[in-house]
Order: C-alpha cells, then sequence, then structure tokens
C-alpha cells in the first residue's frame, strides 16, 4: 500500500473494552469534486465493486470532516461463509496526527505497530489492547491522522453478531447480550464483526471482507453531537478537545454526552 501525500488539511480542532487511542508509556508508538457527465460520482467504487462501496476518494479528507463523514454510513462485513454483517456507524473519533497528544502518532512517533496510520487514506489500523480487544480505526488525510470506529447500529446479521459476542467477551457469560450492546464500544464492533489483527493495513476502499457504504437513499442527514473523546485522561488540553462525534438521539452510542448536547443547543 502506498503512502500518504504531505497534503495540508483543515485543522479541527475507558474502560476496557471501550479504550481507545491510549498507549503504554512502556511502548513507544513510532466541497465534492466536480461531476464529469452523468457517470457516477468519484466518490463511489468502479462497477466491479459492491454497488453502493464507498471509494478511495471518500476517505481522502482530514480527520475532523472524515469522522463526520462517516456517520450515518454502513459497514459490511462478509465473513468467510459468506454472511454479510452490517452496521450503521453512529459514533467515531478523530486522532489529528503528530500534534494531538492522545493519539498513537504524536510527536510523529512511527513503528510497525501503527505505520497504518502514515498509509494512504481509508487504510485499516487494527491494534489491540488489554492483550485481547481489538480497535480499529481508519487513516485519514495527513500523517499519522485517522478515524476510530466507536460504534454501530446493528442492521443485519444480529444473531451471528451476537454469538461472536458471546463467544469472544469476558466475564458475563450466560446472559443474552440485547441488540444495543452487541456494537456500542470498539472493542464490542470488533468482536461483532470479527475483526482482528490480520485486518491491520487493509484498505476499506478495495477489501472484500470488509467495507463501508454510503447511507441508503432517501436517509436523512444525522444530528450530531461533537464531544470530548473517552479515555484520554492522559493527553492533558486534548483530553477535552471535541473530537468524539456521534448521532444525536441514538440508542447505539457508546457514551452519552448530555453537557455537549446542551451547549449545542444554547
Amino acid at each position: 500500500m502506498g503512502q500518504k501525500q504531505q497534503r495540508v488539511g483543515a485543522e479541527q480542532p475507558q474502560r476496557p473494552p471501550d479504550r481507545a487511542q491510549t498507549l503504554s508509556p512502556v511502548e513507544p508508538c513510532l466541497g465534492p469534486p466536480a461531476a464529469s457527465g452523468p457517470q457516477r460520482s468519484i466518490y463511489f467504487s468502479g462497477p466491479k465493486s459492491h454497488s453502493a462501496q464507498l471509494g478511495s476518494e471518500f476517505f481522502d479528507q482530514p480527520a475532523v470532516p472524515l469522522a463526520r463523514a462517516f456517520l450515518g454510513q454502513v459497514l459490511v462485513r462478509r465473513l468467510d461463509d459468506g454472511t454479510e454483517l452490517r452496521g450503521r456507524v453512529v459514533e467515531t473519533e478523530a486522532y489529528l496526527g503528530p500534534e494531538d497528544e492522545a493519539a498513537h502518532s504524536r510527536g510523529g512517533r512511527q513503528t510497525p505497530r501503527n505505520r497504518g496510520m502514515f498509509m494512504k487514506p481509508g487504510t485499516l489500523y487494527v491494534y489491540i489492547i488489554y492483550g485481547m480487544y481489538f480497535c480499529m480505526n481508519v487513516s485519514s488525510r495527513g500523517d499519522g491522522a485517522c478515524v476510530l470506529l466507536r460504534a454501530l447500529e446493528p442492521l443485519g446479521g444480529l444473531e451471528t453478531m451476537r454469538q461472536l459476542r458471546s463467544t469472544l467477551r469476558k466475564g458475563t457469560a450466560g446472559r443474552a447480550l440485547k441488540d444495543r450492546e452487541l456494537c456500542s464500544g470498539p472493542s464490542k464492533l470488533c468482536q461483532a464483526l470479527a475483526i482482528d489483527k490480520s485486518f491491520d493495513q487493509r484498505d476499506l476502499a478495495k477489501d472484500k471482507a470488509v467495507w463501508l457504504e454510503r447511507s441508503p437513499p432517501g436517509s436523512s442527514e444525522p444530528a450530531v453531537v461533537a464531544a470530548a473523546r473517552v479515555g484520554i485522561g492522559h493527553a492533558g488540553e486534548w483530553a477535552q478537545k471535541p473530537l468524539r462525534f456521534y448521532v444525536r438521539d441514538s440508542p447505539w452510542v457508546s457514551v452519552v454526552d448530555r453537557a455537549a448536547e446542551q451547549n449545542a443547543q444554547a
């Protein structure tokens, strides 16, 4: 996979198993395009791909607008047996790269572990926390910048998701998971979709086992809440920056920030 190009983007500014970008201190870490005639938008992949699959150009934007653009889109996971699991993205977090004290790439650090953050937009960065849980990020424009996928609204394959979560989760064996518990956190959604380290550095715009589709026709634009990110108390002033985005009033969100919602309405 190619490396990201050096381009200037717009600057914006848990507990287990949902903790996001924190690393152990002992481990360093390294307006839409113009349409051409009647053809489909370049935001979508070619006719040989899944008809609604979002192409590379969708991901080629700075982390903050990309994190917002993810909301409402549909993440699809195709298992080896052909089963497709689907979930609408309802919560994301933006990590802005070397300047961001909460990012794995803070200070420009690069290691084999976080290489996906420095690869072309749309590259998956999957890492493991607590030795057992995975989190999935998607690289954006700008070296070391990415978007963490925090929560999905399950749309298809819920029973398979439930089985996967029940098999992989710890400490709550025997209790059936409610639908809204299936993907309400970054590690939960990875469990529900059978996403592990083998997906690291894959291209979300081209992969055959996991991809992103545009929201269904007729879908309304979601009302978005901007709030502080979760589980990054070590990051100083960056811990309070409103770089987490979620769909207002969605029951599928992992953490609701009432103060942020009230401030947005003020």
